[in-house]
């Protein structure tokens, strides 16, 4: 049986105690025997560095890429921005696991790098 597990991936600011507390809830669940959606949450201590991180642009990207993967020129022919923008913002999402970078054959012309979402739902939340 081919099961799809999606997996939900989070970006906000939080405290070390409301880490704690998911992490006291998240076991609770091991406890009773539930199974746990993989997830990923990516903390900012300061509201501003997740407003420097995900720019206008680059949810411009995360949302081209989830619609359709693709290598970086045909993302940068699609949002009409200049290829080196464009590589620069997946480099930043790619270091804050919000995309990921695979290799595939390119029939007759090699390989190629193809830009994909990690998640199927990316949740934005913050505290201030």
């Amino acid at each position: 049986m081919n099961k799809t597990v999606k997996s939900v991936r989070r970006v906000g600011r939080g405290t070390a105690d409301a880490f704690f507390r998911r992490s006291a809830v998240r076991a609770q669940k091991l406890d009773r025997g539930e199974t746990l959606l993989p997830e990923m949450r990516l903390t900012f201590e300061d509201p501003a560095d997740l407003v420097r991180v995900l720019t206008e642009q680059r949810v411009r990207v995360l949302a081209a890429v989830r619609k359709n993967p693709a290598p970086v020129s045909e993302l940068a022919a699609v949002l009409k921005r200049d290829r080196t923008a464009v590589r620069r913002d997946v480099r930043i999402l790619t270091a804050f696991g919000l995309v990921k970078i695979h290799e595939e054959t390119n029939p007759g012309h090699g390989r190629r790098k193809i830009v994909a979402p990690l998640a199927t739902k990316c949740e934005l939340v913050t505290t201030i």
